[in-house]
This record gives structure tokens, C-alpha cells and sequence, in this order.
């Protein structure tokens, strides 16, 4: 079974990380009935922070959680085995499917405290920041670029009126403009 699978069975009831009886069942391939017995025997090897029983109203949202059938199911409240309990259940079954099955369990609980110790990096969210970094420094600089351009098109506005100014002081003169480009000699027509 791969640990992925054992690690999404992995619950967090009453503040403690726990897997239900019947899960743990179908990891050391056994019946629940057989595993919830062997508990039931060796009550000494399970006190209650190794193992608990879980209320109706903690199973009900549980359950929600996961189908169940609606002609079967479970007819008792199941077991929560924290990883104490879980690594305690191979003492008690005694197979060899129960010791490497315990193994699996144990490297399950060991990965999603690791997990929760050390939460993954959120690459999407820093991704986002350097965006919107990268987007307040675009923003500054085209602020930065509409100053000048302003001041650049005051400038260009004072110009253009200089030399219409210039033009209609110019034209009011009188003065005979003098061509501009190449002008064709003219001929006298005989």
C-alpha cells in the first residue's frame, strides 16, 4: 500500500492525529471485528492516549466525510488510534503483515507530522507577490515617466506658441517670403 494512501487516512480528532479501527483493519488485512477484539484483550497495552473511542456525534461528521453504505456499515463506534495505538496494534496481532503494515503506519505519521512542521512553500502565493512587486514598480515608473511627459508637453505647448507667434508677427510684417526649393528658370516665350 503506498504511504499517500495510508497518510489520507490520517484524521485529526480531539487535537490528536489519529487513524479509525476500520482503516487500520484494512491495512494489517484483517476484520475490524478481529482487530477491535484483539483491543478489546489487551486493554492495559491501550490507555487513552494511544486509543479512544469516538462519540456518535464526532463519527457523524466523520462519516460525512466518507461513504458509507446505506444497508450496512458500521454497527459500533469505531476506534481512534493515534500513532502510539497504531504502532501497538503489531504487538498484539503478531503477523508478519501487522509488523511491516506497522511500519507503513508509523512512516505515514512520521510524514504528516514532517508535513505539518514544515508546511510546503506556497509557490503560487510567492509567485503572486513577485507580481504584484513587480506591478507597483511598473506603476512607479510610468508615474514617474507621465511627470515627464507632462512637464516634456508644457515645454513642447510653449514652443508651438513661440513660433505661431512667430509666424503671425512674421505674416503682419508684409514681407514677401522668399521661396523655398528648386524653382524652374522661367522662359520668355518668342
Amino acid at each position: 500500500m503506498e504511504l499517500s494512501i495510508i497518510q489520507n487516512m490520517i484524521y485529526v480528532i480531539r487535537g490528536y492525529r489519529v487513524m479509525l479501527d476500520f482503516d487500520l483493519a484494512g491495512i494489517y488485512k484483517i476484520p475490524t471485528k478481529a482487530l477491535k477484539q484483539a483491543v478489546k484483550r489487551n486493554p492495559r497495552r491501550f490507555p487513552p492516549d494511544f486509543m479512544f473511542e469516538l462519540t456518535k456525534e464526532k463519527f457523524a461528521n466523520l462519516r460525512s466525510q466518507f461513504v458509507t453504505s446505506s444497508w450496512g456499515g458500521a454497527r459500533y463506534l469505531p476506534f481512534a488510534f493515534t500513532e502510539l495505538g497504531a504502532t501497538m496494534l503489531s504487538s498484539v496481532l503478531k503477523s508478519d503483515v501487522a509488523i511491516d503494515a506497522s511500519v507503513l503506519v508509523v512512516r505515514a505519521f512520521v510524514a504528516a507530522r514532517h508535513l505539518a512542521l514544515n508546511p510546503p512553500k506556497n509557490e503560487l502565493k510567492e509567485l503572486q507577490d513577485e507580481f504584484n512587486a513587480f506591478r507597483q514598480y511598473i506603476e512607479d515608473v510610468f508615474t514617474d515617466q507621465n511627470d515627464i511627459n507632462e512637464d516634456t508637453r508644457i515645454q513642447l505647448d510653449l514652443f508651438g506658441q513661440s513660433l505661431a507667434e512667430l509666424q503671425a508677427g512674421y505674416r503682419e510684417s508684409g514681407k514677401n517670403r522668399r521661396q523655398v526649393g528648386f524653382t524652374a528658370p522661367q522662359y520668355k516665350q518668342t
